[in-house]
Protein backbone atom coordinates (compact mmCIF):
# COMPACT_ATOMS: atom_id res chain seq x y z
CA UNK A 1 0.00 0.00 0.00
CA UNK A 2 1.35 3.43 -1.23
CA UNK A 3 1.12 6.18 1.53
CA UNK A 4 -0.27 9.65 0.49
CA UNK A 5 0.74 11.87 3.56
CA UNK A 6 2.22 14.94 2.21
CA UNK A 7 5.31 15.75 3.29
CA UNK A 8 5.55 19.08 5.57
CA UNK A 9 8.45 21.60 3.63
CA UNK A 10 10.66 22.96 6.27
CA UNK A 11 11.72 26.72 6.37
CA UNK A 12 14.99 28.03 7.23
CA UNK A 13 17.03 31.53 6.62
CA UNK A 14 17.55 30.63 3.04
CA UNK A 15 14.38 29.80 2.07
CA UNK A 16 12.91 31.93 -0.57
CA UNK A 17 8.70 31.79 -0.29
CA UNK A 18 6.76 33.10 -2.76
CA UNK A 19 2.39 33.12 -3.09
CA UNK A 20 1.12 30.62 -5.47
CA UNK A 21 -0.94 31.62 -8.45
CA UNK A 22 -4.10 30.60 -6.51
CA UNK A 23 -3.01 33.11 -3.32
CA UNK A 24 -3.08 36.99 -3.60
CA UNK A 25 -2.34 39.85 -1.31
CA UNK A 26 -5.11 42.83 -1.82
CA UNK A 27 -6.28 46.20 -0.79
CA UNK A 28 -9.76 46.43 0.43
CA UNK A 29 -10.32 49.77 0.30
CA UNK A 30 -13.84 49.65 1.95
CA UNK A 31 -11.98 48.31 5.18
CA UNK A 32 -8.67 50.33 4.27
CA UNK A 33 -6.82 46.75 5.46
CA UNK A 34 -4.87 43.94 3.68
CA UNK A 35 -6.83 40.53 2.89
CA UNK A 36 -5.24 37.31 1.51
CA UNK A 37 -7.12 36.02 -1.05
CA UNK A 38 -7.32 32.08 -1.70
CA UNK A 39 -9.95 29.64 -3.08
CA UNK A 40 -12.95 29.74 -1.04
CA UNK A 41 -11.10 31.75 1.71
CA UNK A 42 -9.83 34.78 3.01
CA UNK A 43 -7.32 35.72 6.01
CA UNK A 44 -7.23 39.38 7.61
CA UNK A 45 -3.59 39.92 8.33
CA UNK A 46 -2.52 42.20 10.39
CA UNK A 47 0.14 44.92 10.02
CA UNK A 48 3.06 42.99 10.43
CA UNK A 49 2.04 39.45 8.68
CA UNK A 50 1.32 42.21 5.75
CA UNK A 51 4.83 43.92 6.12
CA UNK A 52 6.22 39.72 5.88
CA UNK A 53 4.09 38.95 3.05
CA UNK A 54 5.05 41.93 0.95
CA UNK A 55 8.62 40.70 0.79
CA UNK A 56 7.38 37.08 -0.38
CA UNK A 57 8.63 37.79 -3.86
CA UNK A 58 10.53 34.28 -3.89
CA UNK A 59 13.69 36.10 -4.50
CA UNK A 60 14.31 37.48 -0.73
CA UNK A 61 15.36 34.96 1.35
CA UNK A 62 14.14 34.98 4.60
CA UNK A 63 17.71 36.01 6.28
CA UNK A 64 17.28 38.92 3.57
CA UNK A 65 13.49 40.28 4.86
CA UNK A 66 14.35 39.86 7.94
CA UNK A 67 17.35 42.31 7.43
CA UNK A 68 15.21 44.69 5.86
CA UNK A 69 12.51 44.47 9.00
CA UNK A 70 14.94 44.58 12.11
CA UNK A 71 15.93 47.95 10.19
CA UNK A 72 12.38 48.96 9.64
CA UNK A 73 11.07 48.15 13.09
CA UNK A 74 14.62 48.83 14.66
CA UNK A 75 14.77 45.55 16.36
CA UNK A 76 17.53 42.78 16.62
CA UNK A 77 17.76 40.67 13.60
CA UNK A 78 17.40 37.37 15.68
CA UNK A 79 14.29 38.02 16.80
CA UNK A 80 13.01 39.01 14.19
CA UNK A 81 13.90 36.36 12.18
CA UNK A 82 12.73 33.88 14.70
CA UNK A 83 9.22 35.65 14.28
CA UNK A 84 9.24 35.63 10.47
CA UNK A 85 10.96 31.83 10.38
CA UNK A 86 7.44 31.12 12.48
CA UNK A 87 5.07 33.44 10.68
CA UNK A 88 6.38 31.78 7.22
CA UNK A 89 6.63 28.31 8.27
CA UNK A 90 2.27 28.54 9.74
CA UNK A 91 1.84 29.98 6.35
CA UNK A 92 3.52 27.09 4.40
CA UNK A 93 1.40 24.67 6.49
CA UNK A 94 -1.23 26.60 5.14
CA UNK A 95 -0.21 25.87 1.54
CA UNK A 96 -0.83 30.08 1.28
CA UNK A 97 3.35 30.25 0.81
CA UNK A 98 5.61 28.16 -1.35
CA UNK A 99 9.29 27.52 -1.99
Amino acid sequence: MTSLARTRPLVSARSAPIMPRHVRLHFDPVRGRHAVLAPERVYWPDDIAVDILKLCDGERTIAAMSATLAAEYAAPVETIEADVLEFIQGWMDLRLLTL
